[in-house]
């Protein structure tokens, strides 16, 4: 689940953010009016690299907050410290935790990929997951770490990244289709949370067609 590797990557422990370019962009949720969503531009802010087992308390802190407040994930338990480290530490080559972090190496949000199915024939899709501190909303971090596990995804030789999204989220699901992410259907009532049920949004990106779908004027 999303604001959420089969085959080999090897990441650059850092990966320096030195150009953002702006990017702004309409979206219309189902029922919803028309919102538009701006990337701000903010270079060289935030830089990108591998998750340690030292950032998993921080790690816990953003993802704990989404589980106890928000509907971006569907866990209804908070995570221990414990089974954090063990997130990590379960991940390797292109299923490698990333972690956005500013200028002092403090941690402000993360994502990975994921295996998308089990079965066999679906091991050229994987799923992506990306989640951002609260308070730093809206600073482009969930555009760098998205594209930075779209970059892992294409490198690693995989030919599509599904995102399931809380149908709600306008936000979450204006960055995936600004990077190239086109709504494919909605799960109506497929889980409940907070005492009310909720659908979920499935947006793809086929990776060849990645480029085109993310222009936009």
């Amino acid at each position: 689940m999303c604001l959420a590797f089969l085959g080999h990557v090897t990441l650059s422990e850092e990966l320096v953010l030195d150009k953002f370019l702006p990017k702004t962009w309409k979206f219309t949720g189902e029922n919803q009016p028309a919102t538009t969503v701006t990337c701000v531009p903010q270079p060289s802010l935030y830089r990108i690299r591998q998750a340690h087992e030292a950032d998993a308390e921080a790690i816990r802190r953003i993802y704990n907050h989404e589980v106890e407040f928000e509907t971006s994930t569907f866990d209804l338990v908070p995570r221990t410290l414990d089974a954090q480290r063990q997130w990590i530490a379960a991940r390797s080559g292109a299923f490698s935790a990333i972690v956005a972090v500013d200028a002092d190496d403090v941690v402000v949000g993360f994502g990975a990929l994921s295996e998308y199915k089990d079965r066999a024939a679906y091991k050229t899709t994987v799923e992506d997951s990306v989640y951002v501190d609260r308070s730093l909303g809206r600073h482009g971090i969930g555009r760098l770490l998205l594209t930075t596990l779209l970059d892992q995804a294409e490198a690693s030789g995989f030919h599509s990244v599904i995102a399931r999204i809380e149908a709600t989220s306008v936000s979450s699901r204006g960055l995936h289709e600004s990077c190239g992410f086109g709504l494919v259907g909605i799960e109506r009532e497929i889980g409940r949370k907070f005492g009310r049920w909720l659908d979920v949004a499935h947006m793809q990106c086929l990776l060849h067609e990645r480029a085109s779908r993310a222009k936009r004027p």
